[in-house]
């Protein structure tokens, strides 16, 4: 294996490594503010909508709004689950299932 990519390599494993390192080193020791804590608990969720929300209204190129996708419609009762039972498992399977029932597999 040629060398450069070796270092190549170890290169990208230390610049992903140092950012989820600093926070851990400097901040392990520190209380950090309640409202803090809870706005950095808000970020999965938002990172998940700004992910999926656009899959889920915009269809067709040129990109245009489409809110009756069959795709939202099941996302929908999908989230009311989750939102009601707080379980992964069962949210995927009743995603998966609505889906099914919809026709999307096919």
């Amino acid at each position: 294996m040629d060398p450069a990519y070796i270092y190549l390599l170890l290169g990208m494993g230390v610049v992903t490594y140092i950012p989820r390192w600093l926070p851990l080193f400097f901040l392990s020791d520190r209380k950090l503010p309640d409202w803090f804590v809870e706005w950095l608990d808000l970020i999965p969720a938002a990172i998940l909508s700004a992910l999926l929300l656009p899959e889920l209204v915009l269809k067709g190129s040129p990109r245009h709004l489409d809110i009756f996708t069959p795709e939202l419609l099941v996302a929908i009762p999908t989230f009311v689950f989750a939102s009601l039972t707080k379980s992964l498992g069962g949210t995927v399977i009743v995603g998966m299932a609505l889906f099914w029932l919809t026709g999307q597999f096919t």
